[in-house]
């Protein structure tokens, strides 16, 4: 039982952590004018290179394969999917 409230606090405590992370990049991007989108995918990597030191790498490919996977089978946030549907920009990275 005492496991089963201890992965909740930390499901709740990660949740807290990626609703700040997101409203972070947000802004960062907001404010970085025309190079917004390109930092959106620097932070990735900046984000992937310090998690492999706090958690290593086997933990991070994990989370990040099961990442994939869920961008694969188009299960995104809700909140990712409204951000996205609405614009399309031809001026995004990837997108030339």
């Amino acid at each position: 039982m005492m496991a089963k409230n201890e992965e909740s606090g930390s499901e709740a405590l990660f949740d807290k952590a990626l609703a700040l992370a997101e409203s972070t990049l947000d802004k960062a991007a907001s404010d970085a004018g025309e190079i917004g989108d390109y930092l959106t995918l620097a932070m990735i990597e900046a984000a992937v290179n310090r998690a492999v030191d706090i958690a290593g790498p086997e933990d991070i490919a994990d989370m990040l394969r099961d990442l994939a996977e869920q961008i694969e089978n188009g299960e995104m946030d809700e909140d990712e999917e409204d951000d996205d549907s609405d614009e399309e920009d031809e001026d995004e990275p990837g997108n030339n």
